[in-house]
C-alpha cells in the first residue's frame, strides 16, 4: 500500500500520483457509543425485520415508511461498537421490545442483542427481566 493514503469509511483520498482511489476497509470500524432508537416492529438504524443484511461497513436500504431510501451501517458495526444503548419509547413497542429480549428474539434489536455482551436499554414502560 505504499504510496496509498487510506480514507474513512471509504472516502475516495488522492493517492501519491494525484488520482482518487476509494480505500475499503475490511473489518468494522470501533465506534465508541451508538445511540439507536426501536421501532415498533423492533427496527433499529433502518435495519428492518426482514430485509436482508447487507455486507461490509455501511449500505443503503429501502425503508417501509418515509424516507424510504436511507443509510445504514451493518449488524458488524453494531456488534464491535464499544457502547450501544437503545431508547425505547411510545406506545406500541413494548411488544417488540418484548420479542427482541427473548433468547431467540428474530427482531433487528434482537440479533443486535444476540451480538453483544452488553447493551443498555432506556424505556418508558416496566419490562419484566430487562
Amino acid at each position: 500500500m505504499t504510496g496509498e493514503t487510506v480514507g474513512v469509511l471509504g472516502t475516495p483520498r488522492p493517492s501519491g500520483n494525484g488520482t482518487a482511489r476509494r480505500a475499503v476497509p475490511t473489518t468494522p470500524p470501533i465506534v465508541d457509543w451508538v445511540f439507536l432508537g426501536m421501532g415498533e416492529d423492533g427496527h433499529v438504524a433502518s435495519l428492518f425485520p426482514g430485509a436482508e443484511a447487507g455486507t461490509g461497513i455501511y449500505y443503503s436500504v429501502i425503508g417501509p415508511k418515509p424516507p424510504p431510501q436511507r443509510i445504514t451501517v451493518s449488524y458488524d458495526v453494531l456488534a464491535a461498537a464499544r457502547e450501544v444503548w437503545v431508547l425505547v419509547s411510545g406506545t406500541g413497542k413494548e411488544a417488540a421490545l418484548r420479542e427482541s429480549l427473548r433468547p431467540e428474539g428474530e427482531t433487528p434489536l434482537g440479533r443486535v442483542l444476540k451480538s453483544r455482551k452488553f447493551t443498555r436499554i432506556f424505556s418508558d414502560f416496566p419490562v419484566e427481566g430487562a
